[in-house]
């Protein structure tokens, strides 16, 4: 059994992050260890070539359901994979790699982009990008994020 390395930082089960590259200031994130990959919401996917490098296109909406904002973002196309959903369904989804940002830290994450609207959080933080970076207590909420965000709305609220 692995001991505790105590020089790393404590994660609640839910976390406010950042995508810089991404244009996303801040979006509420479950940090969840059983999910190997992370997930965006991610809208009006559009795989493209430009110059001989495969691209994706696609839209965001990082405040939990609202519409607004609407980001629009463009990346280079990592891969492909299959992902089988917590429901247990297959789906090939695009994978991109981006920066997340959490509290100051910042590092590059795979990310696949997947239609998350009915789901209780736009994002999930997977264990792929938080091993040997952050211990997580599942108790605690937002233990590595700065207060509720100026934009919170009643319905943002509601799920904190």
């Amino acid at each position: 059994m692995k001991s505790r390395r105590p020089d790393l930082p404590v994660l609640g089960w839910r976390e406010w992050v950042a995508l810089p590259q991404l244009g996303v200031d801040r979006v509420k994130a479950k940090i969840d260890t059983g999910a190997r990959s992370s997930a965006i919401h991610a809208f009006d996917v559009e795989l493209f070539e430009r110059r001989g490098v495969a691209m994706v296109r696609f839209k965001l909406h990082p405040v939990q359901q609202h519409a607004h904002p609407e980001i629009a973002a463009e990346a280079v196309l990592l891969d492909q994979r299959q992902v089988r959903s917590s429901g247990g369904h297959a789906q090939v989804r695009p994978v991109i790699q981006t920066d997340v940002t959490v509290n100051g830290w910042t590092w590059p994450i795979e990310l696949t982009l997947a239609n998350r609207d009915v789901m209780g959080f736009r994002m999930l933080l997977g264990r792929q990008a938080i091993r040997h970076r952050f211990w997580v207590d599942a108790g605690g909420s937002y233990l590595q994020s700065l207060s509720s965000p100026p934009h919170s709305t009643a319905n943002e609220s509601q799920l904190s």
